[in-house]
């Protein structure tokens, strides 16, 4: 899949992402990085809303499994379970999510539990950055896969 691909399925699956004018800039195995303008993520102190921070922090995660998954060709559906993020620094401009897995090592165990029992689960995180590579944020989440369904 590449970038514009990805881009354009978050756009027609999840209109959150088209409002927000997110873009992919980055689409790796091991890291998937989406980045959103500030204007239509603004809150009333100039700064990027938290629910935006959130959302492009979870969408960047959703990315990397959604695509991992496809590209090993299994088909499944995604959901999270559960989260939390800090907020560290506010976000005056554009500002980027950088997913990975939590620890690496657990993506073949994931496939192969979702292989066996239809159903698994694994953590990725993200880190948010401001427009000049400062840290602002972190997201930790839980996402469960099953099996069959597609997203």
């Amino acid at each position: 899949m590449s970038p514009q691909a990805l881009a354009q399925y978050l756009h027609d699956h999840i209109p959150l992402s088209k409002a927000m004018q997110v873009s992919v800039q980055t689409l790796q195995d091991n890291a998937v990085v989406l980045a959103a303008p500030l204007a239509p993520n603004i809150n009333h102190r100039d700064t990027v809303f938290g629910g935006s921070a959130s959302a492009l922090a979870i969408l960047s995660a959703w990315s990397l499994l959604h695509t991992r998954l496809s590209a090993a060709g299994i088909s499944s559906r995604l959901v999270i379970q559960r989260n939390s993020m800090s907020y560290d620094l506010p976000i005056d401009g554009a500002f980027t999510a950088r997913a990975s897995l939590a620890q690496p090592q657990d993506w073949a165990p994931f496939t192969r539990m979702l292989a066996r029992k239809g159903k698994a689960r694994i953590t990725v995180v993200s880190v948010l950055e401001d427009g000049g590579g400062q840290v602002a944020g972190r997201f930790s989440g839980e996402f469960v896969a099953l099996a069959g369904a597609t997203d």
